[in-house]
């Protein structure tokens, strides 16, 4: 269970790695005070190496985030950028060019060991619910590295 947790924290991690290896450089933005961004987000903790997880993740470093399903041995991402608007995300997918309008809302809650939930309202992509936990917290490609140690003990 925490080794496919930790293949999605090192995918993600790699992924952002990649995006900002291959991207300009951009001013970073004003960071947002709350939970939807600079967090990862599964829909469900896997139960097994071979159970297909979905990821959400948001990055306000640098304004792009990913949907990602995944297993510790199989999986697919899209990587898209986006403009925060309150609790409106307008998130462009530059592999398609296509656009999503996402209310995205994120609460304190106790459901089946998880601290926080987040509903997404308007994706083409992912599901509609996620789940995360304190500490889950991903600010940049540093913080990454530093959940998916902490996740590995």
């Amino acid at each position: 269970m925490k080794k496919a947790l930790l293949a999605m924290v090192v995918i993600a991690g790699a992924i952002y790695g990649v995006y900002r290896w291959r991207s300009e450089p951009a001013p970073a933005p004003k960071h947002q005070e709350n939970l939807v961004t600079d967090r990862l987000w599964v829909d469900h903790i896997p139960r097994n190496d071979r159970d297909t997880i979905q990821v959400f993740l948001a990055l306000t470093e640098e304004p792009i985030g990913a949907f990602q399903a995944a297993s510790a041995w199989k999986g697919q991402y899209e990587i898209f950028k986006y403009e925060a608007h309150g609790d409106e995300y307008r998130m462009v997918f530059p592999q398609t060019g296509s656009r999503d309008k996402v209310k995205a809302t994120a609460t304190e809650c106790s459901r089946g060991g998880m601290d926080y939930c987040l509903e997404l309202d308007g994706t083409s992509r992912g599901v509609k619910k996620y789940y995360s936990r304190e500490g889950w917290e991903i600010g940049s490609l540093n913080d990454a590295e530093k959940l998916t140690k902490q996740l590995a003990q």
